[in-house]
């Protein structure tokens, strides 16, 4: 195999392999049977036909392309192996510095816990919802309560907070240990570099931009972001991306291919959370255009492909229904307005297509598209893009956006933002959003000089597509863009950075060093036309690629090098061998309920509940007895020894000291902060 299709399928077949896997794991889980036997018994088929499918070439594959560019013909056998190996090699050095730097979280204070503890029951059960197990308890009992962080109790049972799709690609290695995350990251790194690769027809600049030069000198700046660094921990939207890379069909490429590389990567999407994934898709069946024959051909494509989109959709709404329901729930200010948008779209991309496939009404669309191209609304467009970036610039000065709390899980991030704005000496209001700083959120990672050729390339962009050039950047453009506007407008996340920056790794930073990339070709290619040599153009790529690293070094340097959440691995396991047999604990302090009650019932595999906050001693006693009344040793637990003391002798059982990431609210990150976790327990004496 040649280099340049040796690099077409490795970009590829991450995409592909998941979408493989997600569409076995799913349906065995609605089923109740996620077991390792039947999922790699149907996975090693299925994906062995995907790949098939999906990386097959033919006769005539990719004709009439640019010349140069991997779509002409013989474009792929052009392609030297050098650059290809060292996409490979700088994506292996990626993937070794994530492994080794992997966070341990898995006592459940922020989303990727609750993403392993949600993996870890589906490796150990293959099964939901989750049990209360009231019997262990002695039955029900008013003052016991089964809920805690990204876990509702809902009726009978536990519901895991989000969708099942990330879980699902944890899942296996807990079968054999406990689901981690490492990997992922490079896989996306991979595919970024591919869409790069393709989205410029230049095979040869693929390494480069891995290496930090020339115009795809904004790989290497997404390779040392910041963000990056959240990829350590089992966190989703690494995963969510991979399928950007093969989202839309060269000019020319075969149909059946381009369908399943497009639609079927959207099956069971790992979350619901904001929408964002969706929402990109209601934006997109409609980006299509009037171009004449070539956009009829590209419609019909769409349409086409639309069939796998819609397949994946279904099955994540189906299993958002039946198994996420509290989630979506909570989430329905956001899905509700999203289903609307999502509706009018489709209307309006299948009143565009049969208007186009009617011959007089095609005609006046196809001489409008025309007028469009030759106007000046694509100077004018051009123009808005550069002041909608301004706007957000302002925003801070004529908006705060506040939030005030509708839910437990609100008041508490209250409380949360509270206590970050006593240590940073800030004015103290809780309901505070900092969402109107979502634009400098981006100037942190990825620096000021990076994000004015981002704004530049997308002017540029906009106004070539509505000229009817460069069609292959229509679809990854509107997909960045209505991406990018929807999360600065409402990221909808709590604002503490580091960890509201994983708002900007799934799109918005990939997308926005996309547009960088774009304008810094852009540049080369006029500053060749003038007239200068080689030396010039070296030089000013050089201080190009220089001026967007040194920012992004500055904020994220020190990440790079650091360890976070370390040692919880090895302590939660302490903690489950020192539990003793036929347990039932009964958590009687809201921090260590919080953190520790899924991880009991899931890791440790023991029932778990939590006392109300107006539960007294006697009540626990009561509790107690019950669950010795059902055959069990009754288990009290807390954070610290006088919490327990009044039910027996307290002992401890876990005890960490360890760093996490630390907290800023309208600053970038500057280091990391301590964190100290304590678990006693004391079993009461039998009365």
């Amino acid at each position: 195999m040649n280099a340049g299709r040796l690099l077409v399928r490795a970009t590829a077949a991450p995409a592909l392999v998941l979408v493989a896997w997600l569409a076995v794991s799913l349906p065995l889980l609605m089923a109740g049977v996620f077991r390792p036997a039947p999922a790699v018994a149907l996975f090693v088929p299925v994906a062995a036909l995907v790949l098939w499918l999906g990386l097959r070439t033919r006769p005539g594959d990719h004709p009439g392309g640019r010349p140069g560019s991997l779509n002409a013909p013989g474009g792929l056998d052009a392609v030297q192996r050098w650059p290809v190996w060292s996409v490979f090699a700088v994506t292996a050095a990626f993937l070794v510095l994530q492994v080794v730097m992997c966070a341990e979280q898995v006592v459940v204070r922020r989303d990727p816990a609750s993403y392993v503890q949600f993996a870890t029951w589906l490796a150990k059960h293959g099964s939901l919802p989750i049990p209360l197990s009231e019997a262990a308890f002695g039955g029900p009992d008013a003052v016991l309560d089964f809920a805690s962080p990204a876990f509702y109790q809902d009726g009978g049972a536990v519901v895991p907070q989000f969708m099942a799709g990330w879980p699902l690609v944890l899942a296996p290695a807990g079968w054999r240990r406990r689901p981690r995350d490492g990997a992922d990251g490079a896989g996306a790194r991979r595919v970024l570099r591919a869409v790069v690769r393709r989205a410029r027809g230049a095979p040869r600049r693929a390494p480069v931009g891995a290496r930090g030069g020339a115009a795809a000198g904004a790989d290497a700046a997404d390779a040392l972001r910041l963000p990056q660094h959240l990829q350590r921990a089992a966190r989703h939207r690494p995963a969510a991306g991979r399928p950007v890379a093969d989202v839309r069909r060269p000019p020319g490429a075969p149909r059946r291919a381009g369908r399943r590389r497009q639609g079927a990567p959207r099956r069971g999407r790992a979350r619901a959370d904001r929408a964002r994934p969706h929402r990109r898709a209601a934006g997109r069946p409609a980006g299509g255009g009037v171009r004449g024959p070539a956009g009829r051909a590209q419609a019909r494509g769409r349409l086409l492909d639309g069939r796998g989109l819609l397949l994946g959709a279904g099955a994540g709404v189906v299993e958002g229904f039946t198994m996420s329901r509290p989630y979506l729930s909570y989430l329905r200010t956001s899905l509700v307005p999203l289903l609307a948008i999502s509706a009018a779209v489709l209307v309006a991309t299948v009143l565009l297509v049969a208007a186009l496939r009617w011959d007089p009404a095609g005609a006046r669309l196809r001489r409008a598209g025309a007028a469009v191209a030759r106007g000046r609304l694509p100077g004018a467009a051009a123009v808005l893009t550069v002041l909608v970036l301004a706007a957000f610039a302002a925003r801070p000065l004529v908006q705060t956006v506040r939030r005030p709390p509708a839910t437990g899980d609100d008041a508490m991030n209250v409380r949360f933002i509270e206590t970050i704005q006593k240590i940073q000496a800030l004015p103290v209001d809780g309901t505070r959003q900092y969402s109107e700083l979502s634009l400098y959120w981006v100037l942190w990672y990825v620096g000021v000089p990076a994000l004015l050729f981002a704004a530049f390339g997308a002017a540029l962009l906009v106004r070539r597509s509505l000229r009817g050039q460069s069609p292959e950047w229509l679809l990854p453009y509107a997909m960045v863009v209505w991406t990018t506007a929807q999360v600065l407008v409402r990221p909808g996340i709590t604002p503490d950075h580091p960890w509201a920056s994983r708002r900007l790794i799934g799109l918005v930073i990939p997308g926005l060093l996309l547009f960088t990339v774009f304008a810094s070709a852009w540049t080369v290619k006029r500053v060749r036309r003038l007239g200068y040599g080689p030396r010039v153009v070296r030089t000013g790529t050089v201080a190009g690629v220089v001026l967007m690293l040194v920012p992004i070094l500055l904020t994220s340097g020190g990440y790079l090098v650091t360890r976070t959440e370390q040692g919880e691995v090895a302590a939660v396991d302490g903690m489950c061998r020192a539990l003793p047999p036929r347990a039932s604990v009964v958590m009687v302090e809201q921090s260590t309920a919080d953190r520790f009650l899924q991880v009991v019932r899931g890791e440790c595999g023991v029932p778990a509940a939590r006392t109300a906050g107006s539960a007294s001693p006697e009540d626990v006693r009561r509790v107690a007895a019950g669950a010795r009344r059902a055959g069990r040793r009754p288990v009290i637990m807390a954070a610290k020894p006088e919490q327990v003391a009044p039910y027996g002798t307290p002992r401890q059982v876990l005890h960490l000291v360890t760093r996490q990431d630390g907290r800023t609210l309208t600053g970038p990150p500057g280091g990391t902060w301590g964190l100290t976790m304590d678990v006693w327990t004391a079993e009461p004496a039998r009365p």
